[in-house]
């Protein structure tokens, strides 16, 4: 990467367009490499402009890949927006190219170990949960009435400000203050708010119980019925799960029998404890609840036996989630965490690359990293399948960047796909999985999931990775149930002014202060301190227990 001047940067030598790195005035005189001219306009922070005049057709190029065409004159140094500036449409194909990786050097990580729960598979978790599961939604208010009767009394509740809030405000209210007065009298005490610690946790060494509300399991097809039970045994059989409590109605699509057999394909052996009730069988609600409480402490009981141990890092599958995205994503954040997987991959570890929509326009470089061509194969016919069943729904591909995307630079799906790429480094693809399926394998995987981050995040952990690593440049608080999401600003403004969602900083980058493999190597080790219990995401302190379970072909 070629730092000029700190104000605009040319990501990668080829890149015929530098990104405004703050906001540039217009008359402001710019020189790279022998360019010299004149912005015509101002373009702000995070934006684009090419550095000689573009013309009609005219290729656009950052991160060293092609993405885009003007569909119109751009002087040099114009503002490139959605109103110029169009996806290419040329087609990836298979070239017979596969990647000859340079791994980096990992002799600093390689007796590194982290502390975590061995299964019997021999996978390993960050954490010990719980889990109580729904296989239709109409189960999820008996959900509800476990968690009331679970949490609280076993120390898993963490604090609540706002009920503190709640009574202040009936107080005042009570002693006369007008609606007005109300608005404007100073509650800050009310709102602070302690770390939740396991000190009060009857069974210490379970990190909680966790409940998977959803609102699939019938009124739907075949089809999303039995990828439902698929992510649902990713779960139960997830090395972070030390068991599952199954509740059903009885009478919908998503039946016992199914989720079992989803079960074994993930675990041929599978030795965790699992209880089942069906409610049509039991009768009476208060028996079905009766019988699933008993069960789920007795499962507690026995969770709370397990204890971390070393582990080394070809241990780790970590999950590589972006949302919220900003112009710096792609320059800061994004090749962080590449860096990162990177090493991990090196030290055998596994690594999953999701978000399909987002990888419009750089699936040549992903094909051309595949390890093979039966790899890249699947790869690219899962993303046109995909992208055909979003162009039948009215969407597409193409309409994947947000408004918020959009106002931070990100215009074209290509450029946004360019610089989400880059969470997934530079090593081989050694694998392409379909939703749901399950990592097997060492290395790069390329999960197919939507774009949004929560239905992707969730899907990830049913893939197996047992930590998330999630950047943003405008801020969201996504996290998970039972897997621990590291959430990393690609700026420091973001990250001094959200600090309660956000875990690490990686602006240094993008002023010139910190490289992309120191920061690449930061991230790593404060992953190692997640994953061994010493360090609490932000994401987990809130409670932040995100689960949403995609419909096939509806989310985009």
């Amino acid at each position: 990467m070629t730092n000029v001047r700190r104000r605009y940067l040319q990501i990668h030598p080829s890149d015929n367009v530098l990104v405004a790195l703050t906001d540039l005035s217009a008359g402001e005189r710019i020189g790279l490499n022998g360019y010299s001219f004149t912005l015509p306009q101002p373009v702000a922070a995070k934006h684009k402009f090419p550095i000689s005049a573009l013309h009609t057709g005219d290729p656009v190029t950052m991160y060293g890949v092609l993405v885009g065409r003007v569909t119109q004159f751009v002087p040099a140094g114009g503002w490139l927006n959605p109103n110029n500036l169009i996806n290419d449409n040329s087609a990836p194909k298979l070239s017979g190219k596969h990647l000859r990786w340079q791994a980096p050097d990992t002799s600093r990580w390689e007796k590194r170990r982290f502390q975590g729960y061995y299964r019997s598979d021999g996978s390993v978790g960050t954490a010990n949960y719980w889990v109580v599961i729904p296989l239709v939604f109409c189960e999820n208010r008996n959900l509800e009435l476990m968690r009331e009767a679970l949490l609280g009394e076993l120390g898993y509740l963490p604090p609540q400000p706002y009920p503190a809030l709640v009574r202040q405000l009936k107080n005042a209210w009570l002693n006369g203050a007008s609606p007005e007065e109300l608005r404007v009298l100073d509650f800050s005490e009310s709102l602070k708010n302690g770390v939740h610690t396991a000190s009060g946790r009857l069974f210490p060494h379970v990190d909680g119980v966790k409940f998977l509300a959803h609102d699939g399991g019938c009124g739907c097809n075949r089809q999303d019925s039995d990828a439902l039970c698929g992510l649902l045994a990713g779960y139960i059989t997830h090395p972070n799960v030390a068991g599952a409590t199954v509740l059903s109605l009885g009478c919908q699509h998503a039946q016992f029998d199914v989720l079992q057999r989803e079960i074994r394909r993930r675990s041929p052996h599978f030795d965790k404890p699992l209880y089942f009730f069906e409610q049509q069988q039991l009768g009476l609600g208060k028996n079905l609840l009766t019988e699933a409480i008993k069960a789920t402490f007795a499962g507690l009981a026995t969770a709370n036996k397990c204890r971390r141990e070393p582990a080394p890092l070809n241990k780790l599958c970590l999950g590589l989630e972006c949302g919220g995205s900003d112009g710096f994503s792609g320059i800061s954040a994004n090749p962080a965490l590449g860096h990162t997987s990177d090493l991990v991959a090196a030290l055998g570890g596994s690594v999953i690359l999701s978000e399909f929509p987002e990888l419009l326009g750089v699936e040549q470089e992903l094909c051309d990293r595949c390890t093979d061509d039966e790899t890249a194969t699947r790869f690219l016919q899962l993303m046109r399948d995909y992208n055909a069943r979003a162009h039948a729904a009215g969407s597409g591909f193409d309409m994947n960047p947000s408004p918020g995307n959009i106002r931070d630079g990100l215009i074209t799906d290509a450029i946004k796909s360019a610089g989400a790429a880059k969470k997934g480094g530079t090593s081989p693809v050694t694998d392409v999985l379909d939703y749901p399926e399950k990592v097997t394998r060492s290395g790069l995987n390329l999960l197919c999931t939507p774009g949004n981050d929560v239905e992707s995040t969730t899907a990830e952990v049913a893939a197996g990775a047992n930590v998330v690593l999630f950047t943003t440049g405008l801020g969201t608080p996504t996290g998970n149930p039972v897997v621990p999401v590291v959430k990393i600003a690609t700026n420091t403004p973001l990250f001094q002014k959200m600090p309660d969602i956000l875990d690490l900083d990686t602006g240094d980058i993008v002023a010139g202060k910190e490289t992309i493999e120191q920061a690449g190597e930061r991230i790593l080790d404060f992953t190692i301190r997640v994953a061994s219990g010493e360090i609490t995401t932000k994401a987990a302190l809130l409670g932040q227990d995100d689960f949403i379970v995609w419909k096939r072909g509806v989310s985009l």
